[in-house]
């Protein structure tokens, strides 16, 4: 594996019966960035977290982990992984500092050096105030930070966050968000499986899209959008009256598409801002004047929405 990449795939099959759960599946991920992975449900990214994390056997290609080979060196990968499940793993009836230096002594640190340890990471995720209280009393974000801090005990080299923020509020993702940006800071490569596109854009430096057991797409967020969307630009008339003048103008530009109930017109624009110009020129030859006119970017829903459609056609 090239020493700039901490985790690197090479057609990976993983099969259960007759479903394929990884299908010719590669990834590569530099050192010291998070990458998201993509995918609905039962693509394949639970898969592949578990044949990187040794948990799981495959059926053939071959997986490196921190420079370590998955199948060769399970227990060099796994001295160097720390793994946050979609299931907390923390005791509810234990403090949040009885909880990590239990882990700590797990992974084998004495008593003195796991509560040292214990004490920095209640600090690096703001728990201190809350290190002698039942897990039991902490909000939904408090549970997963902590979940996550134990996850560092070992300060791994890579760390594998699987659907890190299902079922929180907004305030406890934005607090989850702010951990793995401090986790991603520190060196830490961060794998980041998740449904939840925004949580990918708001955090990965790359991004990989699955679909049926292998990467269909990959990129840095813009790249995706670059490559898979489209800017459009939306026309919001004054009088409905107008939609089918106003569609018939600009259809030049691309297939409108007419929004009655928000008296809107929207076109494709592959030139970006250039083509409000274009609009705002090619509507005031027809004698429109618009109420509002606005340039949208794509989103990664759209792209993701593209991605998956493309593959249930094949």
């Amino acid at each position: 594996m090239p020493s700039h990449l901490s985790l690197s795939a090479v057609g990976l099959r993983k099969r259960y019966g007759d479903v394929a759960a990884l299908d010719d599946f590669n990834l590569a991920v530099p050192a010291g960035t998070i990458h998201g992975l993509l995918g609905p449900n039962g693509a394949g990214k639970s898969t592949a977290v578990r044949a990187f994390t040794t948990l799981i056997d495959l059926d053939a290609g071959s997986a490196s982990v921190a420079g370590y080979d998955v199948k060769a060196e399970p227990g060099l990968v796994r001295r160097s992984i720390g793994l946050v499940g979609q299931s907390p793993a923390v005791d509810e009836i234990l403090g949040g500092r009885q909880n990590l230096v239990l882990f700590g002594r797990l992974f084998g640190l004495n008593s003195k050096a796991a509560r040292a340890r214990a004490d920095e990471l209640l600090a690096r995720f703001d728990l201190t105030d809350a290190a002698e209280r039942p897990v039991s009393g902490y909000s939904g974000g408090m549970r997963r930070r902590l979940d996550i801090a134990a996850g560092l005990i070992l300060t791994p080299a890579v760390l594998f966050l699987d659907e890190p923020t299902t079922g929180l509020d907004p305030r406890g993702r934005n607090e989850v968000w702010n951990a793995i940006r401090l986790i991603a800071e520190s060196g830490t490569t961060v794998l980041l499986t998740t449904q939840y596109l925004d949580e990918a854009d708001q955090l990965a430096d790359t991004i990989s899209v699955m679909n049926a057991g292998r990467v269909i797409s990959t990129g840095t967020p813009d790249e995706l959008k670059k490559r898979h969307g489209a800017d459009r630009i939306v026309v919001t008339v004054t009088d409905a009256g107008q939609l089918d003048r106003a569609a018939a103008s600009v259809r030049s530009m691309s297939e409108p598409v007419i929004d009655p109930l928000a008296r809107t017109v929207t076109v494709e624009s592959p030139s970006g801002t250039a083509g409000i110009l274009s609009v705002v020129r090619i509507l005031d030859a027809a004698g429109i004047d618009p109420e509002d006119l606005a340039l949208r970017r794509p989103t990664l829903d759209e792209v993701f929405l593209v991605l998956t459609a493309k593959e249930s056609t094949r």
